[in-house]
């Protein structure tokens, strides 16, 4: 378990330009950003013990969160 945020400038550093500029010029990244970030939260939530989910709960967050996370890694490659 970690506390940490996962934040998506954390996860692409040095990467906030592309980031933003993709956003801007590509819908389904810009869906891809509000997933993950809706995702990272309800983790990071858990994590903290804001809100309880069970074990399987939050396993299938993470691996949901490891999915948009490699998708938009592959945006960024392209």
């Amino acid at each position: 378990m970690s506390n940490t945020p996962h934040t998506l400038h954390e996860e692409f550093p040095g990467k906030a330009a592309e980031i933003s500029a993709l956003k801007g010029s590509d819908p389904q990244f810009a869906k891809l950003l509000v997933e993950y970030d809706a995702v990272n939260d309800k983790v990071h939530r858990s994590e903290t013990r804001i809100d309880l989910l069970t074990e399987e709960e939050e396993e299938h967050l993470r691996k949901a969160r490891t999915r948009l996370k490699d998708q938009i890694a592959a945006a960024l490659r392209k």
